[in-house]
């Protein structure tokens, strides 16, 4: 399998996870309070939108990698 077929499948797999999800989220823990031996943490969730034309584009770039992969081969 040609470098570009593989590259082409992973940007379709990438395009269509954020035109499904539309971003990603995680959990940052953070220390609020420090006494002595006893700490004090916060979780705070961030998320992180991804726009959709993001995905088509990663989408649309896969499918021509795809293509021109399965010519030269």
């Amino acid at each position: 399998m040609r470098a570009a077929t593989i590259v082409g499948i992973l940007l379709v797999l990438l395009g269509i996870a954020v035109l499904v999800f539309g971003g990603f989220s995680f959990t940052q823990e953070e220390t609020v309070l420090q006494l002595g031996p006893v700490d004090v943490e916060a979780a705070e969730r961030e998320t992180v939108p991804l726009p959709p034309i993001l995905g088509a584009i990663s989408l649309v770039g896969g499918i021509v990698l795809i293509a021109m992969g399965s010519r030269k081969g």
